[in-house]
């Protein structure tokens, strides 16, 4: 399921980010698997609501399976921006559901619930989240500085046009072998 979906939402972003054959392929994908990650989360999250859900579980389902849908209709309509959106919001919904579902486990046990990894054994201890309280509120800064260059640096779609053209002349190859074209 997650590897549909985020396959899906790269395509979406692709589509967003690109122009040119890039694009067109990246729609094309995205319009192909889209009715089979529908169909693959739905059957996931239903069974596992199915198998585990409570109420809260079954709202955040409900919400990413609605979400979802839009994020396909709008891949359909070559709203590619909306679809990108959509997708990033199933898969949070996705993902908060099945923590909504497993709680307090964090890995269940097939074989016995007394082995399951739950949050209280999972936990680290006072010391070392102390440790990264601090290192989180150092980099925290750090990394949406980064992201926000990024942002700014990719802002634009990207073309074959923007890829510049290295004539075989103007460099030489390594040990003067010409390369031969395939």
């Amino acid at each position: 399921m997650t590897l549909g979906l985020f396959t899906l939402h790269g395509a979406h972003f692709l589509g967003l980010k690109t122009d040119g054959d890039v694009r067109v392929a990246a729609n094309a994908l995205a319009k192909k698997i889209a009715p089979i990650v529908v169909v693959v989360a739905a059957v996931f999250l239903i069974w596992t609501q199915l198998r585990d859900g409570g109420v809260t579980s079954w709202i955040l389902t409900v919400a990413a399976a609605v979400v979802l849908l839009g994020a396909v209709a709008a891949s359909w309509r070559g709203r590619e921006g909306w679809a990108f959106i959509g997708t990033g919001v199933t898969l949070a919904l996705a993902v908060a559901s099945l923590f909504a579902t497993l709680y307090p486990d964090v890995l269940p046990s097939s074989t016995n619930p007394a082995f399951s990894l739950n949050t209280t054994n999972a936990s680290s201890t006072h010391y070392t989240l102390v440790v990264m309280t601090w290192v989180a509120a150092a980099m925290t800064p750090v990394v949406v500085l980064y992201q926000g260059w990024t942002y700014r640096v990719f802002r634009q779609r990207i073309s074959a046009s923007h890829i510049p053209a290295i004539a075989a002349s103007a460099v030489p190859p390594r040990g003067g072998v010409t390369p031969t074209p395939v």
